[in-house]
């Protein structure tokens, strides 16, 4: 039995599923990790920073134009699609199984690709908000020109509420921010419930994040990632090779 039927035996023996995901899981979709070594080459050359300090609170209220023209360059890619992974799951969720997904990511590629419950620890690039009267905005609102004036000055890049003129702010969580409680424990409950915890595309190492595996007290335990992670010695089934290849043979 090679690694994909392992994987397919442990889904079809469990009940409650959860899928936690990380960067890994949309690079496939042409959506580069930021972390990586050439997303940090490309912060520092072009900004002089590290992509942690750019996207960080504390630096989104003292430079938002600086903020904006990285966060839309470099976080946002519109026309990225569903990958493989993506409509894998999606596909074992419409089988019947109860299938729940927590992910690290900001794309909203599970939403398309057509997962129901998706618990988004960072939030969501396709939700922003009013930091003054809190309006709510989709993704095209922040790209549009004319919403970057204020009193007949352009910002270049930050976006301004139609209704009071506050800034818009994306719905996704900034270093030096709290995850959103109410997202937290569901998360937290989806993964304390699960028979089967399948994590892809993650090393494990963003925190509070990567502890939520410690929630887990289910039966199974499957890892899929290219690299090692710090819980490899814990589970019942490791995969390294691109998790897109392993749901299409999962469930092509």
């Amino acid at each position: 039995m090679n690694d994909t039927e392992r994987l397919k035996a442990l889904i079809d023996e469990a009940r409650h599923i959860v899928f936690f995901g990380g960067a890994g899981v949309s690079t496939e979709s042409g959506i580069p990790d930021f972390r990586s070594e050439n997303g940090l080459y490309k912060a520092k050359q072009e900004y002089g920073l590290s992509p942690e300090e750019i996207i960080s609170h504390s630096f989104f209220m003292r430079e938002p134009d600086v903020f904006f023209r990285y966060y839309k360059e470099n976080l946002i890619y519109r026309d990225a699609r569903p990958n493989a992974a993506h409509l894998g799951l999606a596909k074992i969720e419409r089988s019947g199984k109860d299938i729940r997904i927590v992910t690290q990511n900001i794309d909203g590629l599970h939403q398309e690709a057509g997962s129901g419950t998706v618990f988004e620890l960072h939030g969501s690039v396709h939700r922003n908000y009013c930091v003054k009267c809190g309006a709510a905005y989709g993704l095209d609102y922040i790209f549009d020109p004319a919403n970057c004036e204020k009193d007949g000055s352009k910002t270049t890049f930050v976006p301004w509420c139609e209704k009071c003129g506050g800034m818009v702010r994306p719905d996704v969580v900034l270093y030096e921010e709290g995850l959103d409680g109410d997202v937290v424990s569901g998360a937290m409950e989806a993964i304390s419930g699960a028979e089967l915890l399948i994590v892809g595309g993650t090393s494990l190492v963003v925190y509070p994040a990567a502890g939520f595996l410690n929630y887990f007290r289910g039966s199974a335990l499957a890892l899929i990632n290219m690299s090692a992670t710090s819980v490899d010695g814990r589970a019942d089934l490791v995969i390294r090779r691109p998790i897109g290849e392993v749901f299409s043979e999962l469930t092509g």
